[in-house]
């Protein structure tokens, strides 16, 4: 790719000199650089080992040093000549300040490893790991074709054995949990072997466990163990728990089968003894695994706005239905949620597809992440872009894979590389943005945003995703933005056919032709979901291309915005949904009988329609485009019900209808009875007390 310095200077608004040999002969350059105390952004991902380290051997050196890749991203493409305005913009974007810091949570790690799983794959991997680690081991049995010398004579690392085992923490607070029930009591076995001979079912195995199912009673192994007295059949069970800091499950049955478990947790098939795809890894990572570990907390909670629960009734649950890693849940009693800081794993989808912003991702904030879009789509138009997209991937495998396509672009004929128009932006995990983003880019000046999701994400993550675009792509429709806008692209797999299946994704997102706003928008993202949505639907709605719809009918998954339909002939008006509305947008009159509502606040989370007795409210997901959206209009009214004594009104004629039509076969309330459920509660206290046929409490002797 040919650069232009003087079309990227004057884009940056700095003079640059073109380098093509910085990490060799030009490293003086460098070294130049970073003793002037301005931040330098390096072009190179590949040598950026190589450059840290001039950067801390070079003395005076102040400067903070970042890197960006414009060669697998834009110089190695077949598009690579029309590539300078993307190239400009991914090194704005590069100049940006960090992300400020936010709290951290910490584990700490002393070593305490449990091996799950056949003894004598156990004690294989043991012996890789037992020189750093403090091991055990959960004997569940052996397998099936155990290696010679498997399991060791020798009691080489503590074996316990159960029923039941049960595993609940992360990493260096995880509890294990189980039941002792084997006759074997393994911290008395010598491992001597003369049970297994005198078993005539073979009811014992190599792990020292006794099979109940096999075995008759006939208690052979209790007479040749005496003087060890390691057997015992009439041992009570008793219920065990133990700490640890790490867990390598090696079971046929993983004990925990999140798609995010546990950091400190690891699952592995180990079937192929050291020999299994995998274990080296694995077992690296375990050894590294001691000591005192810091990551950010991801995510923020606001509880005022949180629509999960009011009154001990549940309505959204968008959260916990999503998050894969089991760090989210329900606390009915106090009208919340609560995420486990320790079990986030940082994926961000919780906050993605929560409808009122309770839940917002912290690091980066949505404000940081939109002033990055901003940077990325004006100096891309700056300096003669055209028809920009987004290409949001994860740092991990998502980049993996970008990076794979460009250097197959380079060596392939038929691999086409990154669009010139493509920009690739990197996240923590890709379901870390959504709705409000989404639309905020469009309003920027995006043509198309495109989510690029791997292996590695959950399947409810697609699903979640998938629901979200859909909304965006109503709205824009709905305002007469033609075209496919918001693109979900799956890698699935690797190898070249899932490569060549992304190169054709992107070819297709390149091709596409989409109606977007005429003036880009020049608000700024706020860190509150539902005021970024009001701007960016504001700016989308002043520039649509034709004229707009009343309201917009939008998909029931997902959808944050709606209306509410009321049955009025249901509705007693007793309110009891405007207390359960988190977000305000059902409200009372204090001056008459009315149940008013205002749209814009409403996030269709469903407490309303699970609270109502009547059964009256149903739910109606669209976008209101007139200016009524943002006023309260009145869904039901009723004439108040006025006093048979006093004529005062004391509720609603609807309400006190049904009550007297509920009531009027019950013995309790028949005719004075009866009559003052007419009253007000003054009244019907003076007509209590004025009766002559009441029975008083002074009467009774």
């Amino acid at each position: 790719m040919p650069l232009q310095p003087q079309t990227l200077g004057a884009a940056l608004n700095e003079t640059l000199t073109l380098h093509s040999a910085l990490c060799r002969r030009e490293a003086g350059a460098f070294q130049k650089a970073v003793q002037s105390g301005d931040d330098v952004v390096v072009a190179c991902t590949q040598e950026k080992r190589l450059f840290a380290e001039v950067g801390q051997q070079t003395e005076g050196a102040t400067s903070v040093i970042k890197f960006v890749n414009i060669r697998e991203t834009g110089g190695w493409s077949k598009d690579a000549a029309a590539a300078m305005p993307k190239v400009a913009a991914l090194l704005a974007a590069a100049h940006l300040p960090d992300a400020e810091p936010v709290a951290t949570v910490t584990y700490k790690s002393t070593g305490r490893l449990l091996i799950v799983g056949p003894v004598d794959q156990a004690e294989q991997v043991a012996a890789l790991l037992a020189d750093t680690l403090e091991v055990s081991i959960f004997a569940q049995g052996v397998s099936a074709h155990p290696q010679p010398g498997f399991p060791a004579q020798e009691r080489k690392y503590p074996v316990i054995s159960g029923n039941g085992l049960k595993l609940k923490g992360w990493l260096g607070a995880f509890e294990a949990s189980w039941e002792k029930s084997n006759p074997i009591d393994l911290d008395l076995c010598t491992r001597c072997n003369a049970c297994l001979a005198v078993c005539p079912e073979g009811a014992i195995d190599l792990s020292y466990q006794i099979d109940s199912s096999k075995c008759t009673s006939q208690r052979d192994c209790v007479a040749v163990c005496k003087v060890a007295g390691a057997i015992d059949f009439g041992r009570d069970p008793q219920a065990l728990s133990e700490a640890f800091d790490l867990v390598l499950d090696l079971g046929a049955q993983p004990l925990i089968t999140l798609h995010a478990p546990p950091q400190g947790y690891f699952a592995l098939d180990a079937s192929a003894g050291l020999a299994s795809p995998g274990l080296l890894p694995t077992v690296v990572k375990l050894r590294d695994m001691v000591g005192e570990f810091e990551k950010p907390k991801f995510f923020a909670y606001k509880q005022k706005l949180c629509a999960h629960s009011r009154n001990e009734t549940v309505g959204c649950n968008a959260c916990i239905d999503i998050c894969s890693a089991g760090a989210v849940r329900s606390e009915k009693e106090r009208q919340q949620i609560v995420v486990n800081p320790n079990l986030c794993v940082g994926c961000g989808a919780c906050t993605t597809v929560c409808p009122t912003g309770a839940l917002t991702y912290a690091y980066p904030r949505a404000s940081e992440q939109g002033v990055r879009l901003k940077t990325l789509l004006s100096t891309y138009a700056k300096t003669g872009g055209r028809d920009a997209a987004l290409l949001f991937h994860s740092q991990g495998s998502g980049q993996q894979a970008i990076d794979a396509l460009g250097r197959a672009a380079q060596l392939r004929k038929n691999i086409h590389g990154v669009p010139a128009q493509v920009m690739p932006l990197a996240l923590w995990h890709t379901a870390s943005v959504g709705l409000d983003l989404w639309l905020s880019a469009i309003a920027f000046g995006a043509s198309q945003v495109a989510v690029l999701l791997t292996e590695e994400d959950a399947p409810a993550y697609r699903e979640g995703l998938a629901a979200q675009m859909a909304v965006a792509q109503a709205v824009l429709h709905g305002m007469g933005y033609t075209g496919a806008h918001f693109h979900l692209l799956h890698m699935a797999g690797e190898g070249d056919a899932a490569l060549a299946a992304l190169d054709a994704g992107l070819q297709k997102l390149a091709r596409g032709h989409v109606v977007v706003p005429a003036t880009t928008a020049r608000f700024a993202v706020a860190q509150e979901k539902r005021s970024t949505l009001d701007m960016a639907l504001d700016h989308l709605m002043a520039q649509a291309p034709a004229t707009l719809p009343e309201a917009i009918a939008l998909p029931e998954a997902g959808s944050p915005f709606g209306s509410l339909l009321v049955n009025k002939d249901s509705c007693t008006l007793c309110l009891s949904c405007v207390s359960a509305c988190p977000s305000s947008a059902l409200q009372d009159n204090p001056e008459r009988p009315q149940l008013r509502f205002i749209e814009k606040n409403c996030v269709q989370c469903g407490l309303c329609a699970s609270t109502c007795p009547e059964d009256a409210i149903t739910l109606e997901p669209r976008l209101l485009l007139t200016p009524q959206r943002k006023e309260a209009r009145v869904l039901n009214e009723s004439a108040p019900y006025q006093c048979i004594r006093c004529s005062k009104p004391f509720g609603t004629l609807k309400a006190i209808e049904s009550m007297l039509g509920k009531l009027a076969g019950h013995a309790m309330f028949q005719g004075a009875a009866a009559e003052r459920l007419k009253m007000c509660s003054d009244c019907r206290v003076i007509d209590i007390y004025s009766a002559d046929n009441e029975v008083k409490i002074t009467d009774i002797r």
